[in-house]
């Protein structure tokens, strides 16, 4: 059984930068579609960013293109999202998500069948 562990939220002032991680654990996720969502307070879990299983394509939300960007390392079975310029809109629980099938692309929550347990990133003004 795939278990995938979000790290890196916290508590950045606006215009700060976070990088949240990805660990894989259980099988290697290396053929998988992989995508971050995140859920703020009192709203529906958003797409964030996508990347397909070999790194060479993503794909992002209008609200975070320019700022954010997705990455995979396929040998140590993580993936990233470097958060650059961080508004308090972006302020929510993050998640990691999984799409076995490597379809090309999907935004809805429940295209992905393995999650992260989230981590929280709180951007203040």
């Amino acid at each position: 059984q795939v278990q995938l562990v979000e790290s890196g939220g916290g508590l950045v002032q606006a215009g700060g930068s976070l990088r949240l991680s990805c660990a894989a654990s259980g099988r290697t996720v290396s053929t998988s579609t992989m995508a971050w969502f995140r859920q703020a307070p009192g709203k529906e879990r958003e797409f964030v960013a996508v990347i397909s299983r070999g790194g060479g394509s993503t794909a992002y939300v209008d609200s975070v293109k320019g700022r954010f960007t997705i990455s995979r390392d396929n040998a140590k079975i993580t993936v990233y999202l470097q958060m650059n310029s961080l508004k308090p809109e972006d302020t929510a629980v993050y998640y990691c998500a999984e799409d076995p099938l490597s379809r090309w692309y999907n935004t809805g929550r429940h295209d992905y069948a393995y999650w992260g347990q989230g981590t929280q990133v709180t951007v203040s003004s």
